[in-house]
């Protein structure tokens, strides 16, 4: 019993390690929302406040249209999260359990696209919009944001309605169910681990998402929260605790979306193969 212990100790040190680098910048983080200046570049730049400054948030909400910020955020990125989930799913769907001429070429067009860095379309895309007069609008940021994650979201797919048995489907042919019916009520929830990790991937990179928000709104009331923090940090420029605070704030949101679906992510290691048992 000791023996085994033993030989398990360095596997336990290194996971240790491992959840030391992993927390500590959040940690950091929050210790920094909490400090004036001077602890923040000379006195304590590493350890817990002393004292903990709430007036620092209070900063952030006095200075900074936080409600607004995050609402047009909140809204952008659902918005791109439900759009890209319909879409690739139902071109997953076809492209993997459906026989049509060119189902194998739209695949890999499709895929094709992860490979199109997005600055490289920025200019076009901006003339785009401007064409359709979608500028300073939500619609703006959403559809490029949808049409950036098709690719990775229908490989995600594509790689779970493959692995799936085609019994499900003849079953529920014999008993009378349309396309839809097994798409919507069979097929959609046996990828709920796949739909969840896509979800959170896609939140993460419209929530954080700057370079595209930058060049499409204009319009403060429009801005996302990552334009937000970069108005804050020039107008506030002095305050780094209450710079601290709204990026802890701003954080909590993809803390959260994580933590609801960190179950069925863990279950999308094994769904494939429980399935096929």
């Amino acid at each position: 019993m000791l023996s085994s212990k033993l030989k398990k100790s360095p596997l336990y040190i290194m996971l240790s390690l491992y959840l030391v680098v992993s927390v500590y910048p959040l940690l950091w983080l929050l210790f920094y929302s909490f400090k004036n200046n001077e602890e923040i570049f000379f006195t304590n730049r590493f350890g817990p406040p002393h004292p903990w400054r709430i007036e620092n948030y209070r900063n952030a909400f006095n200075g900074f249209d936080l409600f607004m910020y995050f609402k047009n955020s909140l809204i952008v990125s659902v918005a791109t999260v439900a759009g890209t989930l319909i879409l690739a799913l139902m071109f997953s769907y076809a492209v993997a359990r459906m026989k049509w001429k060119f189902a194998g070429a739209s695949r890999i067009y499709m895929t094709a696209g992860m490979f199109i860095p997005m600055q490289i379309i920025l200019i076009p895309l901006l003339v785009i919009e401007r064409n359709l007069h979608l500028q300073d609008s939500y619609l703006a940021v959403i559809v490029p944001y949808v049409a950036f994650q098709l690719s990775f979201a229908t490989i995600a797919f594509y790689g779970y309605f493959r692995s799936l048995p085609p019994e499900l489907e003849e079953s529920a042919a014999i008993d009378g169910a349309s396309v839809y019916t097994t798409f919507f009520r069979i097929m959609v929830p046996l990828v709920k681990p796949a739909i969840a990790s896509v979800s959170i991937f896609v939140f993460l990179f419209a929530w954080n998402e700057f370079l595209v928000a930058l060049v499409m709104i204009s319009d403060n009331a429009l801005k996302t929260l990552p334009l937000g923090l970069l108005y804050f940090q020039t107008q506030f420029s002095s305050d780094w605790g209450a710079m601290g605070a709204v990026m802890v704030i701003s954080t909590i949101p993809t803390i959260l979306i994580y933590l609801l679906f960190s179950e069925q992510v863990e279950k999308s290691l094994t769904v494939s193969s429980a399935v096929k048992g």
